[in-house]
């Protein structure tokens, strides 16, 4: 039953909207950091554009690959956050979320499989992040460039893809609990903004949407590894978001 409750998902998620819409706003991450790198570069040529060249160079930012890399980590960890609100409350906001739920199917199976298409969508978004963002900074020629720092930049992107992904679940109980896009949409933006403002605390290391802040240098140096706490408490975060998830589709009322 599982197997085709997933590949019912997987079909909707081809001919979802959604879909290519957050392939091409993911891709334009790369995009507009190549665009910066550019800009600090060749100032002068930029200035010519309209491009405030000057004010770019003075934000502190470097035309190499390290910075390019820093920021590519930025886009994947926080984007992922945002994004991923979009995969969950899609059969509420255009009225099929009845007809799923009075299937002779456990509701549970349909939590579990947008879990998993989420993940697989997400890696594939990752991948497909990570390869622009390669093809355009050596387009730009980019100093700096080692086989060592692309595997730990490879390295840290995943890891906050990860991190980004394990806090999924609570998004998609807040989709489930909302009826809609707009309200897991909402508690990411702000998550994101709590998440800035503990990571400047004490406290980052307990609250899980500051990992991704503290793990690609929103303030200080980019972490290389998660406190073992931090660990503990995305791994409790996913748990409960799965299980809140479940409890709200089996038990919840259907007002559709």
């Amino acid at each position: 039953m599982f197997a085709q409750v997933l590949a019912a998902e997987f079909l909707k998620l081809r001919r979802s909207k959604v879909t290519w819409a957050s392939l091409a706003a993911l891709s334009l991450g790369p995009l507009a950091i190549a665009l910066m790198m550019w800009i600090v570069r060749e100032p002068g040529r930029a200035a010519k554009l309209g491009l405030l060249g000057t004010k770019a160079s003075l934000s502190g930012l470097t035309a190499t690959w390290p910075a390019y890399f820093s920021m590519l980590t930025m886009v994947v960890g926080m984007g992922g956050m945002l994004l991923l609100a979009f995969v969950f409350g899609r059969e509420y906001t255009e009225g099929t979320a009845k007809n799923l739920l009075a299937l002779p199917v456990g509701r549970h199976w349909f939590a579990l499989a947008k879990l998993v298409v989420a993940a697989v969508w997400w890696a594939v978004l990752v991948g497909a992040v990570l390869v622009e963002g390669f093809v355009l900074g050596a387009l730009l020629r980019l100093p700096g460039f080692s086989p060592a720092l692309a595997a730990s930049a490879v390295r840290d992107a995943l890891l906050a893809a990860v991190v980004a992904y394990l806090l999924v679940p609570v998004v998609a109980w807040i989709a489930m609990l909302g009826r809609g896009y707009l309200p897991p949409l909402g508690f990411a933006l702000a998550m994101l903004v709590l998440g800035d403002v503990f990571s400047h605390t004490g406290w980052a290391p307990w609250f899980p949407w500051a990992i991704v802040p503290q793990l690609i240098g929103a303030i200080g140096k980019p972490a290389t590894t998660i406190a073992p706490v931090s660990l503990v408490v995305v791994a409790l975060t996913f748990a409960g978001g799965i299980a809140a998830t479940i409890a709200q589709l089996r038990w919840a009322d259907n007002a559709q």
